[in-house]
């Protein structure tokens, strides 16, 4: 029973991936690491980085790796990463400010020494 689950769940993110992929024109697809903890982070992170029928985020909370599809006529990845960093999360290009980290729930305040976030903050200023 719990195998058949699975395979639900696999088969409505494909379908959910797909019309996803459809919606958006000129698409082009990317990976990046982005910090995170959680389902909460999970949900602030797509939803920092979706825009209808421009972007597409997915960040899986296992691996940090997120999937940007975007539109290139009509944005691209540093956008899309500079909206999800000043949601409070560190990626490959930007790191979110200490206002913006402090923000985040609890749960969702990953550890940023692993990242290397907090000493390149510490340079900028």
């Amino acid at each position: 029973m719990k195998s058949l689950k699975k395979i639900m769940v696999a088969v409505v993110v494909l379908l959910s991936t797909l019309g996803v992929n459809a919606q958006i024109k000129n698409s082009k697809t990317e990976t990046v690491k982005i910090s995170g903890n959680c389902g909460m982070c999970k949900k602030n992170i797509e939803t920092a980085g979706n825009l209808k029928k421009v972007a597409a985020v997915e960040w899986d909370v296992n691996s940090k790796i997120a999937k940007l599809t975007y539109d290139s006529s009509k944005t691209n990845p540093d956008e899309i990463l500079n909206r999800i960093a000043k949601a409070g999360y560190d990626n490959e290009k930007f790191s979110a400010t200490e206002e913006h980290y402090k923000k985040l729930h609890t749960c969702c305040q990953y550890d940023r020494e692993a990242t290397g976030t907090a000493k390149k903050e510490e340079h900028k200023h």
